[in-house]
């Protein structure tokens, strides 16, 4: 299949090229850093950032798209579910 934006750097704006599934884990980070999360079951994401910071993200809602530069999802005090890192 034909990709004319093959040579071009994806900036993080752009459309993700990469998504996988996240399972929380309090010890263990992505293989890959986020630029964004999606939210398939509302609830709470707790989510260690890039520059190392622990947010909570309260009552994000189902459906949710949130742009985050994420290296991890903690399984303490997450209660969203269905979550999908997208690079």
């Amino acid at each position: 299949m034909a990709d004319r934006f093959s040579e071009a750097a994806p900036p993080l704006t752009g459309p993700a090229t990469h998504a996988f599934p996240i399972n929380p884990a309090d010890g263990t980070n992505f293989a890959e850093v986020t630029r964004a999360i999606y939210c398939g079951v509302a609830g709470d994401i707790v989510a260690i950032m890039l520059s190392g910071a622990v947010v909570t993200f309260a009552n994000v809602a189902s459906g949710t798209l949130l742009p985050l530069r994420a290296t991890r999802v903690m399984a303490a005090g997450t209660t969203a579910g269905g979550l999908i890192g997208l690079v």
